[in-house]
């Protein structure tokens, strides 16, 4: 019993060290934007303020609400088309296996391992040829078709611990392609989509390369206007650090909402039968 305690209180130790070292740049965040501007500096990151100062979130929130509605309007639409096209390349290259299907699976996935820079020109080049170029529905666009190898992904390995015999049953009662769909695979895979929405949300709230790039200063999303806020000349730390907090809200609170139901989700299409 003595091993067993003094194994179990190391193990703690080292995940309290853990868990302060992976949080300590939250605090820095936090208590910098909690300082008016003369307060911040390096030698004195680590020290609360002397008085809780909130104008920094004032001026931060200025700055980015118009840019985080442009995230909104990004997100919600890439993210539910993703979703959505995903879950019926799942569906199809899961339970209506074609000749060639696994071929054309595998030919999907290598689009989550070509790197962003190696395709802006042409993408570019594309979007300005049918006039999405700097428009939020070009930047939408390019969510979608990235984001398709992953959600296929996620959807047919989803798809397969889903029996064949129900899909058999449906065909009999007189269910088509849609129908099977419809009524059946979306009311099963409900954890599947919060699994995927999740990932799709953060992985485009977050992006930049494609938001800086696509978009102009009218429709950029709130993470290139959160670079934005750092001037040209002096950087206010405490705006900035206030700017970030504001901009990892949403994804936060997403997390915080639905992150059982995430876990839930991985762990549904992990086990087949």
């Amino acid at each position: 019993m003595t091993v067993l305690r003094w194994t179990n209180i190391f193990k703690y130790a080292v995940l309290l060290a853990l868990a302060v070292v992976f949080l300590s740049p939250v605090y820095v965040i936090i208590v910098t934007s909690l300082k008016p501007l003369e307060e911040v500096s390096l030698s004195t990151m680590w020290e609360l303020p002397s008085g809780i100062d909130f104008s920094s979130y004032g001026r931060a929130f200025m700055e980015l609400a118009p840019n985080v509605m442009n995230s909104f309007y990004l997100v919600i639409p890439a993210t539910l088309l993703s979703a959505l096209l995903g879950a019926m390349n799942g569906y199809v290259l899961s339970k209506w296996k074609f000749k060639g299907s696994e071929l054309l699976f595998t030919l999907m996935l290598f689009g989550m391992f070509i790197p962003y820079q190696s395709i802006l020109i042409p993408l570019i080049q594309f979007l300005r040829t049918i006039d999405l170029y700097n428009t939020i529905w070009g930047l939408i666009l390019t969510h979608v078709v990235y984001g398709l190898p992953i959600t296929t992904l996620m959807f047919r390995n989803f798809y397969a611990s889903i029996p064949d015999t129900m899909i058999e049953a449906a065909k009999i009662d007189g269910a088509g392609f849609l129908g099977i769909f419809r009524r059946i695979m979306i009311p099963l895979s409900i954890t599947g989509f919060v699994v995927v929405a999740i990932w799709q949300f953060t992985n485009i709230w977050n992006e930049f390369l494609f938001a800086v790039t696509i978009t102009n200063s009218d429709s950029q999303p709130v993470m290139v206007a959160l670079q934005n806020l750092s001037g040209s000349q002096i950087v206010e730390w405490n705006v900035q650090m206030a700017g970030a907090l504001l901009a990892a809200m949403p994804t936060l609170l997403v997390y915080i909402l639905l992150g059982k139901y995430f876990v839930r989700g991985l762990l549904a299409g992990s086990v087949k039968g």
